[in-house]
């Protein structure tokens, strides 16, 4: 049997892994542990509340007293615990240091003394900075534009140093931008959808033109569970899709997908530090058997139908958000 202690499970990406580790394997334990702050979400995780297989802990992964005992009855950590959004690291950064860095500190501190089998560190793409031409590789310099890529980076650089220095089984990842079921409404694809069915402006940084590569967030689940099991110890692994599309054309599809007018459409001031385009070559990923299953269009549909779906999910949220709302705000004021 394995035991995985999932930190940040009540969070979008890590909920979606949980589910999928409880599909995919009978022979399992999964303990999430989650501070659930405004982004932690037990409704994420409702209909397996009373899986045998699957416990959850409240706790912060700050909190070695709290991570301890929990690592010593596991054999894989997986690290999605972290603070994520890009502005609201603009608007506050020590958190995310605290989290993004100290956290993964703490935790391996335990890992190391318990002996795990393996830690993995869920890192992103963001953290190599913006490329114009080409595609960045595992082996490329950590360059991030803005303080929640720099403590993604400085997170991961801790986690490989405990590799170096004491042999410890690591492996990180980096993905590109996830998307799908479950996904706090302040990223840009559930905000946009959310936004577009009450008819409230889409808030489009800048000129629109900005690159991303997408990937849905099953796709991710599959890719880390391959890591796990499959990846060398030491080892960065890149995570994407191949779907680069222009924020603006995104905001477009979405809009199409609900039959909305492009009117909604709102540039507001650039965000600080944003970089324009990510680009990640994974070819290290597809050498172990990773294929994206989903198609952009076909996983772009099956999120916009969720989120229409379960409303009754995100609509309290985006009610209770009142911090983010002001901030938007203040955006739609720039305009």
């Amino acid at each position: 049997m394995t035991r995985y202690l999932i930190t940040g499970g009540a969070g979008f990406m890590g909920s979606n892994f949980i589910h999928y580790l409880l599909r995919t394997y009978r022979d399992i334990k999964v303990i999430n542990l989650d501070k659930l702050t405004y982004a932690g979400n037990l409704e994420n995780l409702r209909d397996i509340e009373n899986e045998p297989r699957y416990r959850f802990v409240k706790g912060d992964v700050c909190d070695p007293q709290m991570v301890e005992p929990l690592i010593k009855e596991s054999d894989v950590v997986v690290n999605f615990a972290a603070e994520t959004h890009v502005d609201r690291s603009i608007m506050e950064a020590g958190s995310f240091v605290l989290t993004d860095v100290y956290g993964p500190y703490i935790l391996l501190q335990a890992a190391q003394k318990h002996g795990i089998d393996r830690f993995v560190q869920i890192s992103t793409d963001e953290v190599y900075g913006s490329i114009q031409e080409g595609s960045f590789s595992e082996e490329d310099p950590l360059h991030p534009s803005n303080p929640y890529s720099a403590s993604k980076a400085g997170g991961e650089n801790l986690v490989y140093s405990f590799y170096k220095t004491y042999g410890m089984p690591v492996v990180i990842s980096r993905a590109t931008n996830n998307f799908g079921p479950y996904q706090y409404p302040e990223k840009v694809i559930p905000l946009f959808i959310t936004n577009a069915l009450d008819g409230l402006p889409l808030p489009l940084y800048g000129d629109g033109m900005q690159v991303r590569d997408w990937l849905y967030v099953e796709d991710h689940s599959h890719a880390l569970d391959l890591i796990i099991r499959e990846g060398k110890e030491g080892e960065v692994y890149n995570i994407g899709a191949g779907n680069e599309v222009i924020n603006l054309e995104l905001t477009h599809q979405v809009l199409t997908l609900l039959e909305k007018p492009t009117s909604l459409i709102r540039h507001v001031k650039d965000r600080l530090g944003h970089d324009r385009r990510y680009s990640l070559n994974c070819n290290k990923i597809k050498s172990l058997g990773w294929e994206p299953k989903y198609s952009f269009l076909q996983a772009l549909r099956s999120t916009v139908q969720w989120y229409l779906d379960n409303q009754q999910w995100w609509r309290p949220i985006k009610e209770r958000d009142d911090r983010y709302k002001t901030y938007y705000k203040r955006q739609y004021e720039q305009t």
